[in-house]
């Protein structure tokens, strides 16, 4: 965004793509609340904004349903060649018939025991899935969900789903070690960030049959979409970061942001506000 757009304006809304830099914030005197209606802020600059008393909000999470009802049509997919054989009938060509996996019975291992982790947990188990899950720092309270390290959960599970948070400690947690624990002929899906996978090693893992297939929802292209090097691979099923893509998910985070603009205009910082003690703009609201 060009500082020179927003001139005179007390609140800015923006969607992830619109960094908060330094220069936006230094440039506009006037500027009291910058919104994201999104979850993801990683290209804020939240210390300058807060240097010039710039309220910082960032909406929740609306997209949990919606991206673990991704993994799950994700698993289905892989375990039933229902994209490879849907392009095989697309391509003129007649499929073979080949035993595919169902879900009930099978291990599911997830990697980030979050938001959405947690209910993509519930529906593996309502399925009649055995699952397993590392998190160094989420409690797991449910005993239908088994606390492991991640060696275990990769020579056990027979589906991995990647729903950590991208950290520094995550960065490239799937690497030629993880995939080679990972069990003969499992399916890995991610539907976090690309920066939690080694795409080399995963390459490899796919090219040598170390596993079965993955199904990719980002990855380190822009705009968090899958490399189109992988994404074409005959063993992988990719979407273009749809995982959270629903209206239901996108109204949730509209409203909420509607409810933090009409909460800023009142001088008060509404839920979801990431630098409440340093927004001292507001007070300018408060006074109006």
């Amino acid at each position: 965004m060009q500082p020179i757009a927003a001139c005179g304006c007390e609140i800015i809304v923006t969607h992830r793509h619109v960094p908060g830099d330094p220069e936006l914030f230094a440039s506009l005197p006037g500027l009291v609340a910058f919104c994201r209606c999104a979850v993801d802020i990683r290209n804020v600059n939240v210390a300058a904004a807060s240097e010039h008393g710039v309220l910082i909000t960032r909406a929740s999470a609306g997209f949990i349903p919606a991206t673990a009802e991704w993994v799950l049509g994700a698993m289905i997919d892989l375990g039933r060649r229902i994209s490879f054989s849907t392009g095989d009938y697309h391509a003129g060509k007649v499929p073979a018939s080949v035993m595919g996996r169902q879900l009930k019975g099978a291990t599911l291992g997830v990697i980030g025991y979050g938001q959405i982790g947690r209910y993509l947990c519930e529906l593996a188990v309502a399925l009649g899935m055995r699952v397993l899950v590392v998190d160094p720092y989420a409690k797991v309270a449910n005993e239908a969900h088994g606390r492991v390290q991640l060696p275990q959960l990769l020579a056990e599970s027979d589906f991995v789903a990647c729903l950590a948070v991208a950290t520094q400690e995550t960065e490239n947690l799937m690497n030629d070690l993880a995939f080679a624990k990972m069990k003969p002929g499992a399916f890995f899906v991610n539907a976090s960030r690309g920066n939690l996978v080694d795409e080399t090693a995963l390459l490899w893992a796919l090219d040598n049959g170390r596993i079965a297939g993955c199904a990719l929802d980002v990855g380190r292209a822009s705009d968090q979409m899958p490399s189109p090097g992988l994404a074409r691979h005959p063993r992988v099923i990719a979407t273009p970061h749809i995982g959270g893509l629903t209206p239901q998910a996108t109204e949730h985070q509209a409203m909420e942001t509607v409810a933090q603009v009409a909460d800023i205009l009142q001088g008060r910082a509404p839920k979801g506000a990431v630098n409440a003690d340093r927004a001292s703009r507001l007070a300018r609201l408060r006074d109006d």
